[in-house]
């Protein structure tokens, strides 16, 4: 009895470079969030006027918070902090992990609008 076992064809592929890291660790970084998080607020900023500033609002278990942003930092490898005041000055300093980050760019009336507009993030620029 002569049997014929058939040909399985298995594709092909590829083996991908192992040597290189996929996802190196600078990438995930609170300084690379915190440059991104200042180029979009910055970005945001120039939509203003001048009676206006970059606020943020949080929402976390059903409460919301509003606040007027004064200043962005970050202690790598994964802090961000956004420091601020709530609308009757009383100042604020949230910090979260980057993993955590979420939040509504708006924008808020300014306190004192008299005096001029105050950049955000750019001191270790």
């Amino acid at each position: 009895m002569d049997l014929k076992v058939p040909e399985i064809m298995l594709p092909q592929f590829k083996m991908p470079n192992l040597s290189e890291p996929v996802n190196t660790p600078g990438q995930n970084l609170a300084s690379e969030f915190y440059k991104k998080i200042i180029r979009m607020i910055k970005n945001f900023d120039a939509r203003l006027d001048a009676t206006e500033q970059v606020g943020v609002r949080l929402v976390t278990f059903g409460k919301s918070v509003t606040f007027q942003i004064t200043d962005v930092g970050y202690d790598d490898p994964s802090l961000i902090m956004f420091t601020g005041n709530l609308d009757d000055g009383s100042p604020v300093t949230l910090i979260q992990h980057v993993s955590q980050i979420s939040f509504l760019l708006m924008a808020v009336k300014r306190q004192n609008p008299e005096e001029p507009k105050r950049p955000i993030g750019f001191q270790s620029q």
